[in-house]
């Protein structure tokens, strides 16, 4: 998952030298009792503790990220002023430069020096463990952001800017990256309501104020527990819940407890419509319309998906619509099946409710599939895993991982790892940090965050991309290193997905630099990673039983590949109704009735499974913030990833022509080239709605060659 931006001025430690041999392992030395150690160095460095940084007393502290002033908490004022004073000076530059090139650069670097610091301290204020830190950096993300409003209203800074993209002649001399990316910096201040007169101007900025002060008020609400009395709840399923006095607190679906009756009452009690919520939403999508609309468009949804693959709303219905007709039947049976299984565990209540295909696809699973975790948790130990993508991004990129001994002060936490990316004959490409581990207060999600992007400084030298991978992996314990099951393995794959877009979207512009290109685009290299991580061939090269080095068997990969298609249909269908939900609440407004009336009528036409009376899952939809009338994304971005994989790497997955062929063509140029022009690019064809349908309804099929191995 990628983190949402702070900057809509959209954009956003020192390169040492990289010894190639006799690199030293600073981790070696620990081992768990009875653990296979046949490890490479970067399989070592995340399958044994980090040692206590004992040799470090007497160096001196570098900073979070190599930052020297981020020693302290205090050091987020000293940089947001810094920026804040290179910002005045880039801002003035930029007014007096004749239109040109030097332009488009001088709003990179001003879009860069702000950046360096917002894009830092949005990852600092949620995951650093000192409450200190995590203030000083919330601070820093209002001053920024502060800035950043008040830029993309400064009239004087637009028409610098408006002079370049008015000379067509000085438009046409430029190179197709930096005319895009002049482009999207204007899209940014017309979204801001620049081009406006001086009253209405003002309305779209009040209106951007309000609108981020909504989304924050719902996104926080989205997760506060709903409380019952206690006495409502029967006695004998109350210990599922937390209990606050006389009151129950439901803080979740409990979707996968097998207990029918616990799933109902979370169900009804979770969603139970809270009215301050309601408002919020009613008030956030109409915000979202009144602002479109000042700034040109005819709806929020026009507005959001202008530069993506989609390119505009009736596209994106058209594709939902044909995706739902291909699914429909496939969907019906999946509820019959799961409608079955429920009838034989439950023969007295066997109607099929919104709160049971979760828990019943997982037992229908189970029971046809054998896929029990923790069958497949020794053989994905974290160093295992770890292996495995140092040899496949090596193998089709040419890249290798090294872990690299943080400085003192460097990371907010000792067990996470640091690792530089390295290209056989480019060298040092950037960094990752790896913060993989559970730890109190940190958030529940696995994301990529980018501190720092990727862009070509004026010397010539290249700013080298830092990133953070942070997922919820359970520790290490003393006879055994961090076991994955097969999920967390695909999620660790899906973020480096992300992570190596960062590294190899070298663009000239921090503004587009890796995965600074549209929400639909954005998801393919990470869904992309996930058909890797399905496929024995690939498997096969690193999964392995952490004490005995026996390989994980073929069948175990195929039963578990083609469990994941046991109600998949059912699962796909059900994100289409959430993105057509999100298409309508983001359409033509004043909305024709309330926004529980749309869910209801769009589930039933959409999903097929029966409203349930007073609940309002639309004010759990955390996703309407972030992915505003992108929703659909998710399918869109995995259709095109299932095309790339079954055009370019299901033959070989190892492909290193095909491998330089994506990075060339769909990595490299992060989003500073048309998405759709990348996917052309990469597949050699335009593909129509009809193809991206038909890539993720082909994905349902199910393998029979896992039938005739198994019964062997």
């Amino acid at each position: 998952m990628l983190t949402p931006r702070l900057c809509s001025l959209r954009a956003g430690a020192a390169a040492f030298q990289l010894l190639r041999a006799g690199r030293g392992d600073p981790l070696a030395g620990i081992r768990f009792r009875g653990v296979s150690t046949s490890w490479s160095p970067v399989g070592t460095a995340f399958n044994v503790k980090p040692q206590g940084r004992h040799l470090d007393l007497f160096s001196e502290r570098r900073g979070l990220f190599g930052v020297p002033e981020l020693s302290a908490p205090e050091g987020f004022q000293v940089a947001q002023e810094e920026a804040l004073r290179k910002t005045e000076v880039l801002v003035e530059l930029a007014c007096k430069t004749p239109p040109g090139p030097k332009t488009v650069l001088i709003f990179d670097e001003l879009s860069d020096s702000l950046c360096r610091v917002a894009d830092l301290a949005d990852f600092v204020k949620i995951a650093h463990p000192d409450p200190a830190f995590r203030e000083a950096a919330e601070e820093a993300c209002r001053c920024i952001g502060t800035m950043v409003e008040k830029l993309n209203t400064n009239v004087e800074l637009y028409q610098s800017l408006q002079k370049l993209l008015a000379d067509k002649k000085l438009m046409d001399s430029l190179d197709p990256e930096t005319r895009r990316v002049a482009e999207l910096f204007m899209l940014d201040f017309e979204i801001s309501g620049i081009h406006l007169d001086k009253e209405k101007r003002k309305r779209a900025v009040d209106l951007n104020v309000k609108i981020l002060d909504l989304s924050s008020t719902f996104l926080m609400g989205t997760n506060i527990p709903n409380k019952i009395g206690k006495h409502l709840v029967p006695e004998h399923i109350r210990h599922h819940f937390m209990l606050d006095g006389e009151h129950v607190l439901v803080d979740g679906l409990h979707a996968e407890a097998p207990d029918d009756l616990v799933r109902e009452a979370a169900y009804k009690i979770f969603l139970y419509p809270d009215a301050g919520q309601l408002n919020c939403l009613e008030e956030l999508l109409k915000k979202r319309d009144l602002l479109a609309k000042l700034v040109g468009y005819s709806t929020f949804s026009h507005r959001a998906l202008q530069g993506t693959i989609a390119q505009n709303p009736e596209t994106v219905i058209q594709f939902l619509e044909k995706l739902s007709d291909k699914l429909s039947e496939r969907t019906l049976k999946d509820f019959e099946m799961l409608r079955g299984m429920k009838m034989k565990l439950n023969p007295q209540n066997a109607e099929l409710m919104a709160w049971d295909p979760p828990y019943y696809s997982g037992v229908l699973r189970a029971e046809r599939y054998n896929i029990e975790p923790s069958l497949y948790c020794p053989f994905f130990s974290l160093g295992a895993c770890m292996e495995g993508l140092n040899i496949l991004f090596n193998q089709l990129l040419g890249i290798s991982l090294y872990a690299e001994q943080p400085a003192k002060g460097e990371v907010w936490c000792e067990d996470v790892r640091k690792l530089a990316v390295v290209h056989e004959a480019e060298g040092l490409l950037g960094y990752i940090y790896c913060d993989f581990f559970q730890r109190a207060d940190k958030p529940h999600q696995d994301c990529h965050f980018t501190i720092r992007g990727g862009r070509l400084k004026e010397n010539g030298d290249y700013q080298l991309p830092v990133v953070v991978l942070m997922l919820n992996l359970p520790p290490s314990s003393r006879s055994s290193p961090t076991l994955l099951t097969p999920g967390m393995m695909e999620n660790l794959f899906h973020e480096m997905g992300h992570a190596m877009h960062s590294m190899l979207g070298r663009t000239r512009y921090q503004h587009v630099t890796g995965t600074r290109c549209p929400t639909d685009f954005a998801e393919v290299p990470s869904i992309l990673m996930e058909y890797f991580a399905n496929d024995y061939r690939v498997v096969n090269q690193f999964a392995r039983h952490y004490q005995t080095g026996q390989p994980l068997p073929k069948n175990m990969v195929s039963r578990l590949c083609e469990s994941k298609k046991v109600c998949a249909a059912a699962d796909m269908q059900l994100q289409v109704f959430y993105a057509t939900l999100d298409q309508i609440y983001h359409g033509k407004h004043p909305l024709r009735r309330s926004t529980t009336d749309i869910l209801k009528e769009t589930q039933e036409k959409f999903y097929g499974l029966p409203y349930v009376p007073n609940t309002a899952w639309q004010l759990r939809f955390s996703h309407l913030v972030g992915y505003g009338a992108k929703y659909y994304s998710y399918l869109m971005s995995r259709a095109v990833a299932s095309m790339v994989w079954k055009e370019c790497f299901l033959q070989n997955p190892f492909n290193r022509a095909m491998g330089e062929r994506y990075r060339w063509e769909m990595l490299a140029h992060g989003g500073g080239k048309e998405p759709l022009l990348m996917v052309q690019g990469m597949l050699q064809k335009c593909p129509s709605i009809d193809d991206y349908v038909s890539a993720l309804v082909s994905d349902l099929d199910l393998d029979f060659e896992t039938f005739f191995m198994d019964s062997e």
